[in-house]
């Protein structure tokens, strides 16, 4: 069991990452009780938790960084630009010419359309190179435990990484990813990893350097939470003079007929009574609008921001056109499975593969607790 062999290894040796805070107080009660907890639950041993929780520091950097995510100090035509770039969609058309049969098969058994399998991978690690340097161990227990705002749902997920280590057979004291504790090139939270990274044959998922098991998580996290296929993503809109489009929610709560009532139009040829939500889309000029359907809503549960989803699908859309767009749409029915084409050599990691560099370490979205 990776978490026993983990605590016992280095259960004496000094540790955690230079620079970080003091080591997580057990005596604390709130540590007291989450230990209790996933000893009573989850058949943990609680020496083996201890031992480990005893390795875990407190990153006060953390709490910094998840107070001001990008997503919440940037206008949408600027967070656009940082995600929205050549490098990103040379990027993305280089995987998908690079993995086409694997794409192409991925993406029609879950219904998913490559591009967007693309984009999310684009927009979270540009393709696998940017997974993050934080311990997931440290992020996550002081999310947990000095983080008040989230501090359950964050502890929910101390105890899935726990979990995880022990199915998947990863080092607890090793596993690197971002500030949030999320993890691989899909940057899944550890809920995530083990709800959706299930692997095709009795071999563990590894997110970090097999592109099967990276397609097909984030193709199967969008499917299962609800992705229609074939169905669009965005529209553009407009809006009439002197209509109020007011703060809307991040939610499906409109029909493209209840909106055009208000004085907000949608140039789509899908029926009156399609759900949908409006967008805003700020441009250099002022208040723009876009409108979202299902699968922009369901975009959203993976990160949830209106910005994140709408830089998902432009780029997506430029990945489509710069591979010559006829052929991106979404895939029908699924025929019967067919074998994946033998490969030259096995998956490496992405960054074994390396796609276009930025001129700079681009900005990354903020891991997001909706990936669960």
């Amino acid at each position: 069991m990776a978490l026993a062999a983990a605590a016992a290894a280095h259960g004496a040796a000094p540790g955690g990452t230079p620079g970080h805070g003091a080591r997580l107080d057990l005596s604390r009660p709130e540590v007291v009780d989450f230990i209790d907890s996933v000893v009573r639950h989850d058949g943990l041993r609680p020496r083996d938790v201890r031992r480990l929780l005893a390795r875990a520091r407190i990153d006060p950097s953390v709490i910094a960084r998840i107070s001001q995510p990008i997503e919440q100090v940037l206008p949408w035509w600027q967070y656009r630009s940082h995600f929205v770039t050549p490098a990103r969609i040379e990027g993305g058309v280089r995987l998908w010419r690079g993995q086409r049969g694997l794409l192409t098969r991925i993406a029609a058994e879950h219904g998913v359309p490559p591009q967007y399998i693309l984009a999310i991978l684009g927009c979270e690690t540009f393709y696998g190179r940017i997974t993050g340097s934080d311990r997931v161990l440290d992020a996550l227990a002081t999310l947990a435990f000095d983080y008040p705002p989230r501090a359950p749902y964050f502890r929910g997920e101390l105890e899935q990484f726990l979990l995880l280590a022990r199915e998947a057979h990863l080092n607890p004291l090793t596993v690197e990813g971002s500030y949030a504790g999320a993890m691989g090139a899909p940057q899944f939270m550890p809920s995530s990893y083990r709800r959706y990274a299930v692997p095709p044959t009795a071999r563990r998922v590894d997110l970090w350097h097999d592109w099967s098991d990276i397609f097909a998580a984030v193709a199967r996290y969008l499917q299962l939470n609800g992705w229609d296929r074939g169905e669009p993503v965005l529209a553009e809109a407009s809006v009439d003079a002197g209509a109020n489009p007011g703060t809307p929610p991040l939610a499906l709560t409109d029909t493209l007929e209840s909106l055009a009532a208000r004085g907000i139009h949608a140039a789509t040829g899908l029926r009156p009574d399609t759900p949908a939500m409006l967008v805003p889309a700020e441009t250099p000029a002022g208040p723009g609008w876009r409108v979202g359907f299902n699968n922009f809503y369901v975009i959203t549960t993976y990160n949830h921001s209106a910005r994140y989803a709408m830089a998902v699908s432009d780029l997506a859309d430029a990945i489509a056109a710069a591979m010559g767009g006829a052929a991106m749409a979404s895939p029908g029915p699924p025929s019967a499975p067919q074998a994946a084409a033998p490969a030259a050599a096995p998956p490496g990691p992405p960054s074994a593969r390396p796609v276009a560099a930025p001129a700079a370490t681009p900005p990354r979205p903020t891991p997001a607790p909706g990936r669960t």
